[in-house]
C-alpha cells in the first residue's frame, strides 16, 4: 500500500521530501482530509516540495496522492493484525493471507507504469530469443515465466544456476533479451550475469525493487517496491505473488502482439494434440 512504498522509498527522498514522508507517515488520518497548504506547513516545506514529493511516489500531484491515500487508509490493514501467528486459527489465516494478497496487488496496480511495461513488451517481441534468470523462489518465478513465453512462439529459456546463465549471458546478443527477476534485487550471481549480457550487448528487462543494484542494469525496468521485512518470514509469499501477476501481464500482452498469426497457431496446435489424444487413447485400447 502507499504507506508501505513511502517507508521503502524515505531513504532515497531529497531531504525536504523526506520531510514530508515523515509526516505523512506521522498522522496520515488527519493529512488526508486537510490541503496542500496544511501539509506544507506541518512539514515546514513549500508546496511545490509536496508537489515533488507525490511525484517520486509516482503520482501526477497532490489530488491524485490525496485520493489513493484515502482509498488506502480504508482498505489498509495493520501490520500487526495481518501478521499470521501461531495461536491462529485456520480461518485467521485464510483472511489474513488473503487480505496482505489483496493489499500487495492493489499496492503493484497503484505502482505499475504502463509505458514501462509497453517498453518491455516492445523489448521482448522483437527478441529472436528471451532468456530468463532467478535465484530462489524467484527461480520458480522465471520457470513459470518461461512455461507462459514458449506459446508466443520465442525461443525462451530459464535459468537458475549461477554458473550457467554467467555462460549464457556472456554469449548473448544484441537481437536477445534477458528477463531478471528478484525480490531483492541485489544478488551477486544476478548481478555478474546481467552486467556480461549488458556486455555482450543484450537488452534487459529487469523485475526487482527499484533502488536496487540490478535496476541500474536495466534497459527497462519494472519496479516491485514491497517491504521487506526481516522479522516477517511470510513477506516473499506477498513479493512472489506481485511477480507472478507481472509475468501474467507480459505474457498476455506478448500474445497480442503477436497478433491473429499466434492464434491461428494455437488453434492448430490444440487440434493436433486433440487427434493426439485420440489416437493416444485408441493405441492404450488395443
Amino acid at each position: 500500500m502507499i504507506l508501505a512504498t513511502i517507508k521503502n522509498k524515505i531513504d532515497h527522498l531529497s531531504k525536504s521530501e523526506r520531510r514530508v514522508a515523515l509526516t505523512l507517515l506521522e498522522s496520515p488520518e488527519t493529512v488526508v482530509v486537510q490541503n496542500i497548504s496544511y501539509l506544507a506547513k506541518l512539514a515546514r516545506v513549500s508546496e511545490p516540495t509536496v508537489v515533488r514529493f507525490c511525484r517520486s511516489m509516482g503520482f501526477d500531484g497532490w489530488q491524485e496522492f490525496k485520493l489513493k491515500l484515502a482509498q488506502n487508509i480504508v482498505l489498509d490493514i495493520s501490520s500487526e493484525d495481518s501478521q499470521p501467528k501461531a495461536a491462529d486459527m485456520t480461518a485467521d489465516l485464510c483472511l489474513k493471507i488473503c487480505n496482505r494478497s489483496i493489499n500487495a496487488l492493489l499496492d503493484l496496480r497503484q505502482s505499475l507504469d504502463p509505458l514501462r511495461l509497453d517498453a518491455a513488451l516492445d523489448l521482448l517481441a522483437r527478441s529472436k530469443k528471451i532468456e530468463i534468470y532467478g535465484h530462489g523462489s524467484s527461480a520458480h518465478v522465471a520457470s513459470d515465466a518461461q512455461h507462459k513465453f514458449f506459446r508466443c512462439g520465442v525461443p525462451v529459456v530459464a535459468y537458475a544456476d549461477p554458473y550457467v546463465h554467467s555462460i549464457s549471458a556472456s554469449l548473448l546478443t544484441p537481437d536477445d533479451a534477458l528477463l531478471v527477476i528478484s525480490q531483492r534485487g541485489n544478488n551477486a550471481n544476478l548481478l555478474r550475469s546481467v552486467q556480461l549480457a549488458a556486455q555482450a550487448g543484450a537488452n534487459i528487462v529487469v523485475i526487482a525493487p527499484s533502488n536496487s543494484s540490478l535496476a541500474r542494469h536495466a534497459t527497462v525496468m519494472l519496479s516491485v517496491d514491497l517491504p521487506l521485512n526481516a522479522d516477517d518470514i511470510y513477506t516473499p509469499i506477498t513479493a512472489r505473488l506481485a511477480h507472478l501477476v507481472i509475468i501474467d501481464i507480459l505474457a498476455v500482452g506478448l500474445a497480442i502482439r503477436q497478433g491473429r498469426h499466434l492464434r491461428n497457431k494455437h488453434l492448430k496446435m490444440q487440434q493436433q494434440l486433440g487427434e493426439f489424444d485420440i489416437q493416444f487413447e485408441t493405441f492404450l485400447n488395443r
